[in-house]
Formats: C-alpha cells, sequence, structure tokens
C-alpha cells in the first residue's frame, strides 16, 4: 500500500510498476528524442540531465547519439537496474528532483510526466528552480507533460490491464486538481494497491510555475512530432524553457 502524499517512492520501486507499463512505446520515445535534440541542435559531447529517468531507456538513447548523459532517478531498484548501462559517458544516480544538483549540464529533460506529483506547489517550483540552478550559462531544459485539459476531458473511470499472469485494476479520477489513478491487483500471493496522484498543470499554471523559478518557455509543442500546442486537441505539452 502506498501514501497518498508519497505514493511515487514506493509505487515507482516496485517491480509491478515496471510490469504494469511494459508496453510503452519504446520506437515512439526514440522518435521524439531524435526530433527533440535535433531541434535543439544539441552537439556531440554536450552534457544531458534526464531527471526521473527510471530503468533508463531515454538515458541510454540520448548516450548512444554521442551525449555525455547523467540519469537521475528516486528509484532505488531502477537505478540498480539502470547502472548495468553505464560507460565512461554514462552514469546513473539516486537522486530526489527536490534537491539540487551538485553539476551543471547544457540540457535537462523531464520526460513522460515526471513531474506535478507534489502536494504543495512550493516543491513543484523547487524542482523548477533546481533545474534553473543546474544549467549552464546558455542551457535549455525540455519538460514533457501530459495536456490536462485533454486528459481531464477524456478521462477513462475504469479499465482492466492484463500483463502476464497479473490483472491490473484502474480507477482513475479527477479530485482537488490531481488526476488520481488507483491500481489495484493480486499477485505473489498477495492483494496490492497503490495510487497515483499527478498535478493537472495546463499551460498558463506551469508557465506561473515557470517565473516563479526564474524560467520562461521558449517553444510549446503538442506531440512528439513538435507540432505546435493546441489545448483542445494535443495529445502532450512538451515545453522548451531556459
Amino acid at each position: 500500500m502506498s501514501t497518498t502524499k508519497n505514493w511515487f517512492k514506493t509505487w515507482f520501486n516496485t517491480s509491478y510498476y515496471h510490469i504494469l507499463y511494459q508496453n510503452r512505446n519504446d520506437e515512439e520515445a526514440q522518435f521524439f528524442i531524435k526530433n527533440i535534440t535535433s531541434f535543439l541542435k544539441i552537439k556531440q559531447g554536450d552534457t544531458l540531465l534526464d531527471l526521473g529517468c527510471g530503468k533508463g531507456r531515454h538515458a541510454v538513447f540520448l548516450n548512444s547519439l554521442g551525449f555525455k548523459v547523467t540519469g537521475a532517478d528516486l528509484s532505488s531498484n531502477s537505478i540498480a537496474h539502470a547502472k548495468q548501462f553505464e560507460n565512461e559517458h554514462l552514469r546513473f544516480l539516486e537522486h530526489d528532483m527536490r534537491d539540487p544538483f551538485t553539476s551543471k549540464f547544457d540540457v535537462i529533460f523531464n520526460l513522460f510526466t515526471s513531474f506535478g506529483f507534489f502536494e504543495d506547489d512550493k516543491e513543484d517550483i523547487l524542482v523548477l528552480t533546481n533545474i534553473k540552478n543546474g544549467l549552464k550559462q546558455q542551457g535549455t531544459a525540455v519538460i514533457d507533460f501530459m495536456n490536462a485539459h485533454k486528459v481531464i476531458a477524456n478521462i477513462v473511470p475504469k479499465e482492466t490491464v492484463t500483463r502476464g499472469n497479473i490483472t491490473f485494476h484502474i480507477k482513475r479520477r479527477f479530485e482537488n486538481g490531481f488526476i488520481i489513478k488507483d491500481i489495484s491487483f493480486r499477485a505473489d500471493n498477495q492483494d496490492h494497491h497503490y495510487t497515483e496522484r499527478v498535478k493537472c498543470l495546463n499551460y498558463e499554471k506551469i508557465e506561473k510555475f515557470l517565473k516563479q523559478a526564474g524560467l520562461h518557455i521558449v517553444n510549446a509543442f503538442g506531440d512528439y512530432d513538435l507540432s505546435d500546442f493546441n489545448p483542445d486537441k494535443s495529445n502532450r505539452l512538451i515545453l522548451v524553457v531556459a
């Protein structure tokens, strides 16, 4: 059972989280990475941070393109898994995004809705402040977030998903400014229940947070093709900030 406030500390650190989301589209992720690194004109040897890297799928691919990459994540289990991919220009470390970084980077990536987890807005702003302080002088950050407006409009209240021999029962709701996902299942002779809570931040709210952190929006895209953001139609809210 995960506590509601710090749900991410337990849920992200379980094997069940990775089982549920094992069908994530790596081809789509790599397509986006190629597009955004090309758009940003990132140079060979530039230093990149993948903040909230999970098991390292984005970081490993970024490194394969010739960049120096650090992957950081709160989940000790994910980092332990990712460390098998380390090399001279790829390293992984356990890190809470609310803590400042000891190094500065040319580009910081925060991908696949790895933001908006905290009860208090001040903690989300703290994350953005750490990103601001972790950038080199001409550095940029990329925040790949959900399009909250469209997600709320198209919320699926109930869903059953089977992965291998585990059936996940998922309930979703919008409550007090959060998209809440209750996940229950039986595995390893036990009943399990976890909760995901992600703050529904629209463009205006994120822009306000960014300003408080000393950052501004340079570009706003609505999908991995880097089409212009449209609050009614776009699947994603991808922000390039500096």
